[in-house]
């Protein structure tokens, strides 16, 4: 009897672990040659001989696999940490900028304004407008109302519909209002795009 222990006849034999590392070191090869591009990677180089070379470790390898397995191990990583600490370190700081902090402004909201919204249609250039009447009873002294649009991306209060955009008005001491709106191109001419503040 000449099997090895634990084993089937006819199985073969027990895997040495030296059989299993040889199998594991393959298969991770063949998922690493699956994965990664070769083709972008900066240190992988073919030489006049046909075996590969690390150019950041500058090892020689007889195959794409067993270069693979080079950018795994420790020897690799390590040097690729030195070489990201030199760059981060060789790096001129750049300056940030001076950014204003501007504290946002603490104010009670008193809920909605009044509003009125009116279709209008102009027979002559076959132009549809809205016009938006917004109440503004109580608006702070020397404050403006003010507007934007907002395109459906950029809202998070409905699902996404690229066929609506929304326009917003705000004023304080009141809540920000918005209109869903058809999302078609604005004509912001001078006499037919107007904002106006009444009495």
């Amino acid at each position: 009897m000449d099997r090895e222990w634990g084993s089937k006849p006819g199985s073969g034999g027990a895997a040495s672990a030296q059989n299993e590392a040889i199998d594991r070191r393959e298969r991770l090869r063949r998922l690493a040659l699956e994965t990664i591009d070769l083709a972008k990677d900066p240190y992988f180089m073919r030489n006049h001989l046909g075996s590969y070379e690390c150019k950041l470790c500058l090892t020689l390898h007889n195959n794409e696999g067993n270069y693979l397995a080079h950018t795994q191990g420790k020897r690799h990583q390590t040097n690729l940490a030195k070489r990201a600490a030199r760059e981060a370190k060789d790096a001129p700081a750049q300056p940030q900028p001076h950014k204003r902090k501007v504290a946002p402004r603490k104010v009670v909201k008193i809920g909605r304004p009044g509003y009125r919204v009116t279709k209008q249609f102009d027979h002559d250039t076959k132009q549809r407008s809205l016009l938006f009447q917004i109440e503004y009873p109580e608006i702070e002294d020397n404050a403006k109302p003010r507007h934007r649009f907002m395109s459906s991306f950029e809202q998070r209060v409905e699902a996404f519909d690229k066929r609506f955009q929304y326009l917003l008005f705000a004023a304080d001491p009141y809540e920000i209002i918005a209109f869903k709106v058809p999302s078609t191109e604005i004509d912001k001419s001078t006499p037919k795009f107007f904002f106006t503040l009444g009495p």
